[in-house]
């Protein structure tokens, strides 16, 4: 079998302007970035065609530290449909360099189900990333420089709330002491950095409807609070405008392939264990203004992005999905039975059956937002048609419509049963209305205490001292109506990624609470999650490298 490197290096593209032509996008419409590769402005989006067409999500069971292959599934999806004669468009987040030199190697599909061309999205692309991690870090020169320039004029922060990003694993600066040395002129301050996809500016480009949205959010960043007990905002700095002038190009999604040459939107790129996880809302209206069917993905497992998907992301755009895919593998299932990770490819038709608790779980919590739910089998060689047929017999049993995929061996031609599959549910039993987990008028920790019960079966939350203290500042802004965000490990429903299954009557721990006024939504830090992550022992970037000028090591 070839490497997703060589598959995406042997596909022949086709220039961008004929990608956008295919679906009625003008050539002068556009601003490519190389041949294949486009800008798109949101002007473009037609609200009318975006309430007709069909908004597909992408989700998963609770996954391994490989994944489940959500976006290798959601690329071969609008492949599939395409193949059945459907006009659809893929939406997707764009990669972080951090998981691409650290434990993935890349993130733009596998196979023969990706989008193209793989190395320049998985890497620099078109500078979105960069734009956001400036655009952030501008804010920080510009706030430290504030406090420097008004000492004198009595201006002081006892708190400052904004850190610095990087788009870098790196856990040595999660905690850092700014101001050192004698000519700095400040004093020395304790700060740090998160990753870039957890970054504020991310979300804010992410749920801004349009420029002028961008602008208001960005206006509406708490930075810190006063020595006077006052919150500090980016408006009172006004610099508001620069920073929008740093985001100009990033605010257009990106146009590219598919390896079949059909249209994928790629933009924007939060983590659903930190921050959440959609890609961005001009993106995927502008897909639903193009095509008929547009298919994005939340990510990692339902409770984290397809849970932020709909009480957030949807809630704030008024987006409505036509039905929820939930993918599922074999390994998956296995380690949820408590097989070990080096076992999970081994067949264990017993050990599958067991792990079934955990899929049913996330089919029940999809079902109670009002989603009509269909499974997704994501095929991998070594799985055996007696598991393939184990799992469809329990789904039948569930009364939840069940394919095959296998879009990554075979391309389109391999999701066509999925593709079927998804077009016929729309049709005959399409989701009904979103139904939240929480109302916007309920309290922060009524918020939590409805995600943690309903969706991950929690028993009950508990807040740290520090986060009660945000709890109130919360109040007292008037920001108890914003959603809730919450960050935790992607390998369980609970805050221990080490318990598997479905776990009941846990507890839920809040240990910190960041206000994201810009964004508009609050985000509790549960468990031990890190806004920074950490390398791997044996990164990917040690086998990433550029042998006579290509790349290697992408996947």
């Amino acid at each position: 079998m070839k490497t997703d490197i060589e598959i995406a290096r042997e596909t022949p593209l086709k220039p961008i302007q004929e990608i956008a032509s295919q679906i009625g996008i003008q050539a002068n419409d556009i601003e490519p970035y190389g041949h294949y590769i486009a800008k798109v402005p949101e002007s473009l989006i037609d609200d009318e065609k975006v309430r007709q067409h069909k908004l597909i999500l992408v989700t998963a069971i609770t996954p391994t530290k490989a994944g489940n292959g959500k976006t290798t599934v959601s690329v071969g999806l609008a492949l599939g449909l395409n193949r059945i004669g459907k006009k659809a468009i893929v939406a997707l987040r764009e990669p972080s360099l951090g998981p691409c030199f650290g434990m993935k190697g890349g993130a733009a599909g596998g196979g023969y189900a990706q989008v193209l061309p793989m190395e320049k999205i998985n890497l620099h692309f078109t500078g979105d990333f960069h734009a956001i991690t400036t655009a952030h870090n501008m804010i920080s020169a510009l706030l430290n420089n504030y406090m420097f320039q008004h000492k004198d004029d009595g201006f002081a922060l006892k708190q400052v709330l904004w850190n610095r990003v990087l788009d870098v694993n790196d856990r040595t600066l999660r905690s850092i002491i700014t101001g050192l040395g004698a000519k700095t002129g400040v004093r020395a301050l304790e700060t740090g950095f998160d990753i870039t996809p957890a970054s504020e500016i991310m979300a804010i480009l992410c749920l801004a409807q349009d420029e002028n949205d961008l602008r208001r959010r960005i206006d509406n960043i708490l930075l810190g609070i006063t020595v006077d007990n006052k919150p500090f905002f980016v408006r009172d700095m006004g610099i508001t405008g620069a920073i929008c002038v740093l985001l100009k190009d990033a605010l257009h999604p990106n146009l590219v392939q598919t390896t079949e040459n059909t249209p994928a939107l790629v933009h924007g790129g939060p983590f659903a264990n930190i921050a959440h996880g959609c890609n961005s809302v001009l993106a995927t209206r502008l897909a639903l203004t193009f095509g008929d069917y547009v298919v994005t993905e939340a990510g990692f497992g339902a409770d984290l992005g397809a849970e932020k998907f709909f009480d957030i992301k949807c809630r704030k755009s008024g987006l409505q999905p036509a039905l929820t895919v939930l993918v599922a593998t074999t390994q998956a299932l296995k380690l949820h039975a408590g097989v070990s990770a080096d076992e999970i490819k081994e067949p264990n038709s017993e050990a599958l059956i067991q792990g079934m608790a955990n899929l049913d779980k996330h089919i029940r919590n999809m079902q109670a937002f009002g989603q009509t739910v269909v499974v997704c089998f994501n095929r991998f060689a070594f799985d055996t048609d007696e598991e393939i047929a184990l799992c469809r017999q329990h789904c039948q049993e569930m009364g939840v419509g069940f394919a095959v995929n296998n879009a990554f061996n075979e391309g389109g031609s391999g999701a066509v049963e999925l593709a079927q599959l998804v077009a016929d549910t729309i049709d005959i039993n399409p989701s009904k209305p979103l139904k939240y987990a929480y109302p916007n008028e309920a309290s922060v920790e009524e918020k939590a205490l409805a995600v943690a019960k309903q969706v991950y079966g929690a028993s009950s939350v508990t807040f740290s001292s520090s986060a009660r203290k945000v709890l109130t500042r919360i109040q007292e802004l008037g920001f108890s109506h914003f959603p809730i965000c919450i960050a935790k490990t992607q390998y369980s429903f609970s805050t221990d990624p080490a318990l598997y299954g479905v776990p009941e009557g846990f507890n839920i721990n809040v240990r910190d609470i960041v206000i994201n006024s810009g964004s508009e939504m609050i985000v509790l830090i549960a468990g031990d999650i890190m806004r920074m992550p950490g390398l791997p022992k044996s990164p990917q970037a040690e086998r990433i490298d550029l042998v006579n000028g290509e790349i290697v090591g992408l996947s």
